[in-house]
């Protein structure tokens, strides 16, 4: 647990070390960076060359080979063992052995790969930038997160409005996500889709109303009251192999510890990066140069 809470706060190193410290690098030193080249994230690249040289685009090179081949062996990971434990498993072969779920999640890795391979290549080919393409994520993924996060924590959680939430959101995120870009730009174009107010309106209606309708689903429509403490029993391992586990791994009490260990720290961390710094720059106004180098640091 201690592991993982750490893993992901390092990945924050990302966002908001380098891309603060490399944002503003490159508007100090004018660089002659387009807007189109800046959503594009050539910023970084640009800073390191500008201050040292080579060696910095080398090093640019590396961080950027290493976050992407982290990123793509995860989400391929991810990808297969949805289809070979959730599909092919569940649905179409329930007695499958170990090597015949490993053949199935290498097939679903090679496919996965050549078609986003593709997909890349053809929203390069429509124009769409990668800071574009980042933000909109949020308007298709985002009617998700609550629904799936109430199915983990709460009792109470229906299943069948999950799934009737993230799709109703998903189409309510669209829908205010172009309405928006028709108020504010007059036209639905690429470019008045990609504007930070339209794309935070669709986010913020994806994420917000796929709970509520789930919340309302699940208080009033459809209640469950499942009880968390048979999820182990649905929990079936391929041949009852738990040659990966140790005793603590197995240790009922040591999970329970690690859960609570792991929830109030994210929890503090959580409201510490969504409410509580945002807050602080509303009694700053316009920021002095003080109080932007707290800010920042």
């Amino acid at each position: 647990a201690k592991g993982y809470l750490l893993g992901g706060i390092c990945w924050f190193a990302i966002p908001f070390s380098l891309a603060t410290s490399l944002g503003l690098a490159s508007t100090a030193l004018m660089l002659p960076i387009s807007s189109s080249e800046a959503g594009n994230g050539l910023v970084p690249p640009a800073v390191a060359d500008h201050l040292l040289g080579e060696a910095g685009s080398a090093l640019i090179l590396i961080m950027l080979f290493m976050a992407i081949v982290s990123t793509g062996s995860a989400e391929s990971i991810a990808v297969s063992s949805l289809v070979a434990y959730d599909i092919y498993r569940e649905y179409i072969n329930p007695e499958a052995t170990g090597a015949k779920i490993l053949w199935v999640s290498r097939v679903v890795i090679v496919l996965f790969g050549i078609f986003m391979g593709l997909f890349s290549i053809a929203l390069n080919a429509m124009g769409l930038n990668l800071g574009w393409v980042y933000l909109f994520m949020g308007v298709v993924i985002g009617s998700a997160v609550i629904p799936l996060w109430n199915m983990m924590t709460w009792s109470k959680a229906s299943g069948t409005g999950a799934v009737i939430a993230a799709w109703s959101g998903l189409v309510l995120a669209l829908i205010g996500w172009l309405v928006g870009a028709k108020i504010q730009g007059e036209s639905v174009t690429v470019a008045t889709l990609g504007t930070n107010e339209v794309m935070l309106s669709g986010n913020l209606i994806a994420i917000f109303s796929s709970g509520i309708i789930h919340y309302i689903y699940s208080k009033f429509i459809d209640p469950q009251d499942y009880d968390f403490s048979t999820l182990n029993e649905n929990i079936h391992l391929v041949e009852q192999d738990l040659s990966g586990l140790g005793e603590q791994q197995q240790d009922r009490k040591v999970l329970r510890h690690a859960k609570r260990w792991i929830a109030r720290r994210g929890y503090l961390l959580t409201f510490v990066k969504i409410i509580v710094w945002p807050i602080l720059s509303i009694p700053a106004g316009v920021f002095t140069k003080p109080y932007f180098a707290f800010w920042v640091l």
